[in-house]
């Protein structure tokens, strides 16, 4: 059998043909009618009212949060559990991220802690949908009312999951998605802001490009960044975007059969979801009483036999620019398990039972080894 990666791109739609037109017609940097059709296409299939395109998933954020003037001595909120990303979102506007630990079910941040949280310099909340499930954004949203705080949601890696029919994406003032080349749907490197207030599109578009004017060329009024979209890659991502529910069924057809081959041992557990339409950006399991040395000897063993895994993310709390306790509001039981016996399965467009059957078998092999 060849090596089955962890993850990789699918491009069996108009991808081809609209980044053609863009290089005969010369269109290829950040102006361009693909542009406006990518962000107008994600905007409305998330029933918000603009898209602001960015370079990548940590430029939406960092561009979000500039957006609501997060700056010095103020805090944000984000689970202990999410890619390193959010964190240094954060902390490239000169404010304290304020790391809580996560919930052992969904694995999202954990709501009875958030409220602990808040203090007198709280001004947003960044939830993670983690792995695709949706996090708990009904609470969320309340104690966020209530404490007047923004929410920017970061759903990087949940693009189509839904909570009671209402997609991620739309619960907070504004949501960042990342379009990286492992994603649900990809441009290559590209991310996306979705907001539905007026003024906060306008100064997110500006900030965008370079803080210009946009009634009067090359006058920047304000310290911006040059976090813009190219046409090609917009012209990828709706060429993607048009197949996105191909995409979502073969996802879904792929975590059914990982939990079917896996179900009955009872040392393998999977993310219980909160929504119902939860979308498979990776398939994770956790390995009940396994350590980390040994979860890390089982990623290479897989790796051997052909298979490309990963393991989970590590705690933010662990993380030497992190792990100070200024940074801290809560205790890190939960998450410090999760990344010890978590380990991130292939998941891809294009799987098929049998990639799955085999990657199932190998992994139940190696851990009957170090469980025993």
């Amino acid at each position: 059998m060849e090596k089955i990666p962890f993850a990789k791109p699918s491009f069996k739609g108009n991808e081809l043909k609209y980044v053609t037109e863009c290089i005969t017609t010369g269109w290829i940097s950040s102006i361009g009618s693909y542009v406006f059709k990518f962000e107008e296409a994600i905007a409305s299939f998330h029933g918000m009212k603009h898209g602001i395109a960015t370079s990548s998933g940590t430029t939406a954020l960092h561009l979000a949060l500039a957006a609501i003037n997060i700056k010095e001595n103020d805090e944000v909120i984000i689970p202990d559990i999410t890619f390193i990303a959010t964190a240094n979102s954060v902390k490239y506007c000169n404010s304290l991220p304020k790391i809580v630990d996560v919930d052992s079910k969904d694995w999202n941040i954990d709501i009875s802690l958030l409220e602990k949280a808040i203090n007198k310099n709280t001004k947003a909340i960044i939830p993670v949908h983690i792995y695709g499930n949706p996090a708990r954004m009904k609470q969320i949203m309340d104690i966020a009312n209530k404490y007047n705080l923004a929410v920017i949601e970061d759903c990087a890696e949940s693009f189509g999951s839904e909570i009671d029919n209402k997609k991620t994406g739309s619960f907070g003032l504004i949501s960042c998605f990342s379009f990286f080349g492992n994603k649900i749907i990809t441009t290559g490197e590209g991310g996306m802001c979705l907001t539905n207030d007026d003024a906060l599109a306008e100064r997110m578009r500006m900030l965008r490009d370079h803080g210009m004017d946009k009634t009067k060329k090359y006058w920047h009024a304000v310290v911006g960044f040059n976090y813009r979209m190219t046409n090609v890659q917009a012209a990828i991502g709706l060429g993607q975007f048009e197949q996105y529910e191909k995409f979502y069924e073969e996802r879904d057809f792929i975590l059914k059969e990982y939990i079917s081959q896996l179900k009955n041992y009872p040392f393998i557990k999977f993310q219980e979801t909160n929504s119902n339409k939860n979308v498979n950006w990776s398939t994770t399991v956790l390995i009940s009483g396994i350590n980390q040395q040994n979860r890390n000897k089982i990623i290479d063993e897989l790796s051997t036999a052909g298979i490309e895994s990963r393991p989970f993310f590590y705690p933010i709390h662990v993380m030497p620019a992190y792990s100070d306790k200024i940074y801290h509001a809560s205790e890190f039981n939960t998450s410090i398990k999760l990344s010890e016996e978590g380990i991130v399965l292939p998941t891809f467009v294009g799987m098929t039972a049998q990639q799955i059957k085999y990657i199932c078998e190998q992994l139940i092999i190696s851990i009957e080894k170090y469980l025993k």
